[in-house]
């Protein structure tokens, strides 16, 4: 039984040893001393309690503090508390001390709390990055396409980088900016022979105003002779008139035969009424006959003038066939 109390008492012990050095990190806090930074061990033994890592507050404290840099733990754990990747902004921090860049911890923190890449953007900074444009399609003025690629020289401007627009907002204006200088050429030709005209316009636009980069240079890198786009527009516009002049035809013809149909339809209708018309003669006849309006000898003469002028329309017919002179 006392073995097992003995045990017992032991496995206590050493279960306590552990918790007390995780929540009293002595051996960091030994480390901190011998390289000249302030850390109480009341201070790391809340950083435990609050859930902040002591190890990344302290080591980042150690390497600001031998780069010179007046940091102190609680602006180290507030920043880690609010998100912030503390290892990334001390190595951003020295890395601006040492290329004499104006950079304070309030501006790096706000840097890398808004989602941005602070020790990247220091050494951007320091290196100017070269940005490539995609492929950019513009039209001169005699109709050619030009395709035309860019090289942008850009550095990083740290005033703007909370708030200030990224890489794609450059590439956008830069295309905007050879499109519009190809475009005020009055033939390709210009823009092949002299392809710096294009960066020097598009550079002397101010196109990184608002942006997150400094514009160093913009280098045209390649220029390509695309379609005739005049031809092929003046072909499109040629078909869509022919087209319309089709249809036009078309209505005309429509509207022809609409009328042609009309006539013909007018001329049966006065045809129709020209027959019934003497459809209406025999009773007309018989009626005067009846009242004694018409005698036989009238009936008569009248047959025989109508005869008289059949022979006489006949005869007339018959000559004019056999004589053309007349």
């Amino acid at each position: 039984m006392e073995n097992l109390m003995f045990i017992f008492i032991v496995f206590i012990c050493i279960i306590g040893f552990f918790l007390f050095m995780y929540f009293v990190p002595v051996g960091l806090w030994i480390t901190a001393i011998f390289a000249g930074v302030k850390v109480t061990i009341g201070e790391l033994i809340g950083m435990r309690i609050r859930k902040v890592p002591p190890g990344v507050i302290v080591n980042s404290l150690i390497t600001a503090t031998k780069a010179g840099l007046q940091l102190t733990t609680r602006e180290l754990e507030t920043h880690y508390l609010a998100g912030g990747n503390v290892p990334n902004v001390i190595r951003a921090l020295i890395s601006a001390d040492k290329a004499n860049i104006s950079l304070s911890f309030k501006q790096a923190t706000a840097i890398d709390l808004a989602g941005r890449d602070v020790f990247e953007a220091v050494q951007i900074s320091v290196n100017p990055k070269v940005i490539n444009t995609p492929k950019v399609a513009a039209v001169a003025a005699d109709g050619i396409q030009l395709i035309a690629v860019a090289r942008v020289t850009v550095r990083a401007n740290i005033q703007q980088l909370v708030g200030g627009a990224g890489e794609d907002t450059i590439l956008a204006r830069v295309g905007e900016g050879i499109v519009t200088s190809i475009g005020s050429a009055m033939s390709h030709k210009e823009v092949l022979a002299n392809p710096d005209k294009i960066s020097k316009l598009v550079l002397s636009r101010g196109l990184d105003a608002g942006t997150a980069f400094e514009i160093l240079s913009i280098d045209i890198a390649d220029v390509d002779v695309g379609a005739n786009i005049g031809a092929k527009l003046q072909i499109d516009q040629a078909t869509a008139d022919l087209k319309v002049a089709e249809a036009k035809a078309e209505e005309r013809r429509a509207m022809a035969v609409a009328q042609e149909q009309e006539m013909i339809a007018k001329a049966q209708e006065a045809r129709a009424n020209v027959i019934q018309a003497e459809a209406e003669i025999p009773k007309a006849i018989a009626d005067a006959f009846s009242k004694g309006n018409l005698g036989i000898m009238d009936y008569y003469k009248m047959q025989n003038v109508q005869a008289d002028t059949e022979m006489r329309q006949s005869i007339s017919g018959s000559d004019k066939g056999t004589n053309p002179t007349k």
